[in-house]
């Protein structure tokens, strides 16, 4: 099991969930009720569901396809830790994963 750590924008509110090999990073997020849309439900057609993830953890991920990066683009508040979390799936080995939600986003939804 890996321990996932959502810190919000304030970078003080912790929450922690965890996570088996093989599950999705937006999947775990949502059902803890963090705001992350991933309103193209993987399509990358979208960056709502962008999050910043720590430097000591970011070597864990493979690197972010093209057309990631190109959806990285148009994400607000984007850093050079910054990932998708439809593209994120948990990993063998992984013993915690820590991200934090950006304070800004963009909400397709029209809530916020």
């Amino acid at each position: 099991m890996t321990r996932i750590r959502f810190v919000a924008a304030d970078g003080e509110t912790v929450r922690e969930v965890t996570g088996v090999p093989g599950d999705r990073l937006l999947d775990l997020a949502q059902n803890d009720g963090q705001p992350l849309e991933g309103t193209c439900e993987g399509q990358m057609s979208c960056s709502t569901c962008h999050v910043i993830v720590a430097a000591e953890d970011f070597d864990l991920l493979k690197p972010a396809s093209e057309e990631e990066e190109d959806m990285l683009d148009l994400a607000a508040g984007a850093t050079r830790t910054s990932r998708l979390a439809c593209q994120i799936w948990i990993e063998d080995g992984w013993e915690a994963l820590t991200v934090r939600i950006p304070p800004e986003r963009r909400d397709m939804r029209g809530r916020g």
